[in-house]
């Protein structure tokens, strides 16, 4: 059992996200979120890093002439854009996939920072929930998905949307990501999916500091095979500190 006192920043949740995943007794139980994000997010990655440079030349060559000049700032935020666009979705399907593991591993940080039990322990109990946390997942997709279509639509504009697009995209990933990985926590407790908005909403700074930072690990090659089960750590700490009570 740790202090459950000490508030931090979204930053700082992220971080002892990282210190928590690494603890004995926590390990064990990031194997398979890890897995599935490898395997996943790793095939995605190696796609598209084979592709990105002609994708983003074929975007850039639809601006009008007298933007061409944007070229050099758009190259960046492209590559972010696109990046963060592909880690979140396959990111998402991993979090599908691995929502019961993800539930267990917040479930498991939750009593090592608090000392008291959560729920009934077992394999036996996650698998006789998974339906019910499969059901969460749609959830949150059908939340998450008509807002992306919408800012996918805007990137195609052109001038307009691929230079205020990747803005407001990397925005909403990062709301996006704090709402997926806080979820855990908040659904172990079968607090509702609009409740637990509501109580983020309350604290966006510190929400969307998680989720920008989270946002930025989904980007980093390497560092984004291991970013869920760092997140489930870190929003499970940030739901014990500023939401449990």
């Amino acid at each position: 059992m740790t202090n459950t006192n000490i508030s931090r920043s979204g930053f700082g949740y992220f971080f002892h996200g990282i210190e928590l995943a690494l603890s004995p007794g926590i390990r064990r139980f990031v194997i398979m979120p890890l897995l599935a994000n490898i395997i996943l997010v790793g095939g995605a990655l190696f796609y598209l890093f084979s592709h990105l440079e002609n994708w983003i030349n074929q975007w850039i060559g639809q601006l009008p002439e007298f933007l061409s000049w944007l070229s050099y700032l758009l190259w960046p935020l492209l590559v972010l854009t696109i990046l963060a666009t592909f880690s979140y979705f396959f990111s998402t399907l991993a979090n599908f996939i691995a929502a019961p593991f993800n539930g267990l591993l917040a479930e498991k940080v939750e009593e090592h920072l608090t000392g008291k039990k959560v729920n009934e322990d077992g394999m036996l109990a996650v698998l006789k929930d998974t339906p019910r946390v499969l059901a969460r997942e749609w959830r949150k997709l059908v939340y998450v998905l008509p807002k992306a279509i919408g800012l996918f639509l805007l990137l195609l504009i052109p001038a307009l949307g691929q230079t205020v697009g990747p803005i407001l995209w990397f925005i909403f990933t990062a709301w996006i990501l704090a709402i997926q990985y806080c979820d855990y926590p908040f659904d172990n407790h079968k607090i509702s999916f609009n409740d637990m908005r509501y109580n983020l909403k309350q604290k966006q700074g510190k929400a969307y500091g998680f989720g920008v930072l989270v946002s930025v690990f989904t980007t980093i090659p390497i560092l984004n095979l291991i970013v869920m089960p760092v997140a489930v750590c870190g929003a499970t700490s940030m739901w014990v500190s500023e939401f449990k009570r």
